[in-house]
């Protein structure tokens, strides 16, 4: 545990302090001859003792994110950001280039229920994606919801959606500013009217309709405290049904438990209507507990299935009293077990699909078939089986790429699913499951050729011997000559693998001459349960190394060198891109953490972030504290020189909050002993990512390669220009009081 040691003043008495018989802090920007001027960080006195090691939290300050101070601070972070892109002659080129490339048609995964299909659907630029109904696919269809018109910047977003079994209500989630927290009602499908229904202070959960469409169960929190919604910690999650037609006050609670603050709930109905199947979460780890309930008995009681957290269950469907779940029971990468539930003695389980060499990412249980989604060195394969666990088919896929989807019924005799790679955009299948066959539902029609890019795999070897998977692609016929600029991204956390995927941000990247690179680093989920332990805890550096591997193997490959090597990831990315940076940053050439986990001590105390505790750990813990401490980026940035280095949060991020970055920019720019930028980038009225309004995707992506073009001296040709930085980068010019005003669009 830890115990605070009170801070000599309170902040408003240390500013005026600091400031008494002094002169006042330079004003922040570019100086003429180039040199930095950042925002004048007063250090506080800010000191806690972990289990008997005292540790100094200067900038302690600045977690209150709406504080007078810190609120003028990120305006002059964001104003010297802005300075040192708008030299950059490509950075209309680059915005221009995303735009064109950004604006194609894309639809998500159809689902049918009752006699229509659902789907979203964007016609390319529009900021948040639409949710559709057809009768018919293909066929018309006609706009259902649109989130476009709900707020005038584009910051509401669907987060999610549910139609009712007859496919004649939908119940939707809608997230504003990109805040976790969602507002969920009810919509007509046939009026297009909302019902009066409005559920709140939910995150984190879909709904599960009853088959007689009279209400849906779902989980939420308590109301947090007035002017707490984006700090205070998220627990006592509780699961409660709702009434179609009555107040949210008037829900059933169904099931929660006071003694166990951490413990999530998630609801499904079986596609028989007859039972509620409750899986039982705690924090991110994917191990859980799974409840029951029958619905057709009047004092149906909720029964354990799995009464322990030592293995993961997904549901799948059932024969009656037999139960189908993809698992991690005595199988790392995964199977499908038949559980009966007059016999649910593990010794009486019968296995459907065992282990394989491949991990089970994940499975659907559709039109009496089973659909397993395997992984196989990071890349996507299907197969097909029946009931029994015979093989019938391996679906044939366009080549190396991701696939998800496969959702529907027992009696349904078709399924969707989407397939993509890193230069093959979404593209929408409908399968056939009596006929056998896939055909195109939906291919977008992108403005580049996929055939002049070229994508390979590669394996880097880790400090300890590991093998580390890693995606390399880039234009067809670029060859390795020790100096093409590369991009390198990871993530490495939560059992979460990095699979192929298409995204317009690299494709210019790559249009740009530049090598895009993914490590898929221990701690993900691209080699099962085995390879997730191994990258967390105690063993986080693991993932760290991996990560760094991976840049070395560049480099020895001859696709470059440090100085032309940029390292980017978000979240849990973040995390890894900016350990990577303290811990070597003579290996690259720029460093652009997003929305990142800086402060490993005091991560758990704010919304969410002790749920993270079973990735990362906690310094509650006396062993834990000493292994976080080694590794977390906050606390081992030392001064040294440091490449240039950009930060992006966002002022609405209530899942990893904003004060991470805040701290950790301020002391980067008090570390850095280099002449290289540490920038910071707050965009406003969003958050974490989810939800953000495409022109502010466009905008980061843009303001990212821009920063990335500059910090690597790059030289472009067309159509992103035919001059390096004609000047800009020795010269720049000098900030007037006047242009340091309120600039929130600065990278990523």
């Amino acid at each position: 545990m830890t115990r605070s040691i009170a801070a000599l003043l309170p902040l408003p008495l240390l500013l005026v302090a600091a400031a008494c018989g002094k002169p006042p802090p330079p004003k922040p920007g570019i100086t003429a001859d180039g040199r930095i001027v950042y925002p004048h960080a007063p250090r506080g006195e800010q000191r806690d003792v972990y289990h008997g090691v005292e540790i100094a939290d200067p900038y302690r300050w600045l977690e209150e994110v709406d504080a007078p101070a810190t609120v003028e601070w990120v305006r002059q972070q964001n104003a010297l950001t802005e300075q040192y892109l708008a030299p950059v002659p490509a950075r209309a080129a680059i915005k221009k280039r995303l735009t064109e490339l950004w604006s194609f048609p894309r639809q998500g995964v159809p689902l049918k229920r009752g006699a229509h299909y659902f789907f979203t659907k964007n016609d390319g630029l529009q900021d948040q994606d639409v949710l559709y109904i057809a009768d018919a696919l293909p066929g018309p269809a006609r706009v259902l919801l649109d989130p476009n018109t709900m707020a005038a910047d584009g910051t509401v977003s669907l987060t999610g959606y549910a139609p009712s079994w007859d496919g004649k209500l939908v119940a939707y989630g809608l997230q504003i500013a990109g805040s976790d927290w969602a507002i969920w009602k009810v919509r007509n499908v046939e009026t297009g009217r909302d019902l009066p229904d409005t559920l709140k202070w939910i995150k984190f959960t879909g709904v599960a309709w009853t088959h007689d469409s009279e209400g849906f169960y779902y989980s939420r929190y308590p109301k947090p405290k007035k002017g707490e919604m984006r700090e205070q910690p998220n627990y006592f999650n509780k699961l409660y049904y709702h009434r179609l037609g009555t107040e949210q006050r008037a829900d059933r609670l169904i099931y929660g438990r006071d003694d166990e603050k951490q413990w999530s709930f998630s609801p499904e109905v079986s596609d028989d209507g007859t039972y509620l199947v409750i899986s039982v979460s705690r924090g991110t780890d994917d191990r859980n507990m799974i409840l029951t309930q029958r619905l057709d008995e009047l004092d149906g009681r909720i029964k354990p299935l799995i009464d322990h957290f030592d293995a993961a269950f997904d549901f799948l469907g059932n024969d009656g009293p037999r139960f189908y779940f993809r698992t991690t029971e005595a199988a790392p990468r995964g199977r499908v077990v038949a559980i009966d539930l007059g016999a649910p003695a593990i010794t009486e389980w019968r296995e459907v699909i065992g282990q394989k060499h491949s991990t089970l990412e994940s499975a659907a249980l559709v039109g009496d078939q089973l659909v397993a989604v395997y992984l196989r060195d990071a890349y996507n394969a299907v197969e097909l089986y029946d009931r029994d666990g015979n093989l019938l088919r391996e679906l044939e896929l366009p080549g190396i790429g991701s696939v998800w989807g496969f959702a529907g019924e027992r009696r349904d005799s078709e399924t969707f699913y989407a397939y993509s790679s890193f230069t093959t955009p979404t593209t929408i299948f409908r399968y056939d499951l009596v006929k056998q066959q896939s055909s195109v539902l939906a291919k977008p029609a992108v403005a580049f050729n996929p055939d002049d890019y070229v994508t390979e795999q590669l394996f880097a070897t880790s400090r300890d011997g590991t093998r580390v998977p890693l995606f390399v692609s880039h234009k067809k016929g670029l060859k390795p000559n020790g100096d093409l600029p590369v991009y390198l991204y990871g993530y490495g956390g939560f059992n979460i693998a990095l699979t192929p995927w298409f995204r317009v941000a690299p494709l210019v990247w790559m249009e740009m001459g530049g090598v895009y690179a993914v490590a898929c680093a221990r701690g993900g989920g691209e080699y099962g349960e085995e390879w997730h332990d191994a990258g967390r805890l105690h063993q986080k550096q693991n993932t760290i190394d991996d990560f760094i591997a991976a840049a070395q193997h560049l480099i020895d490959a001859g696709y470059t060198r440090p100085a032309r090597l940029a390292i980017g990831g978000a979240s849990n990315g973040g995390l890894l891109v900016g350990a990577s940076l303290v811990q070597r940053p003579d290996l690259f050439g720029a460093a652009l953490p997003a929305v990142g986990v800086f402060d490993m001590l005091r991560f758990h105390k704010f919304t969410i972030g002790w749920a993270w505790v079973d990735d990362y750990g906690s310094a509650d813990d006396p062993r834990m504290f000493q292994t976080l401490r080694a590794y977390s980026p906050l606390h081992n940035a030392r001064p040294q020189a440091y490449p240039p280095v950009l930060l992006t949060t966002a002022d609405h991020d209530d899942r990893v909050v904003p004060g991470h970055s805040f701290k950790f920019a301020a002391t980067l720019q008090q570390a850095q002993t280099g002449a290289a930028p540490v920038l910071l980038r707050v965009e406003t009225r969003a958050g974490h990512g989810r939800g953000k309004p495409t022109r502010m995707q466009i905008e980061e992506a843009a303001d990212a390669w821009t920063f990335v073009t500059r910090a690597l001296d790059l030289e472009l040709g067309p159509p992103f220009g035919d001059t390096a930085l004609a000047g800009a980068a020795s010269a720049p010019a000098p900030v007037a009081e006047a242009e340091q005003g309120d600039k929130t669009t600065a990278v990523r």
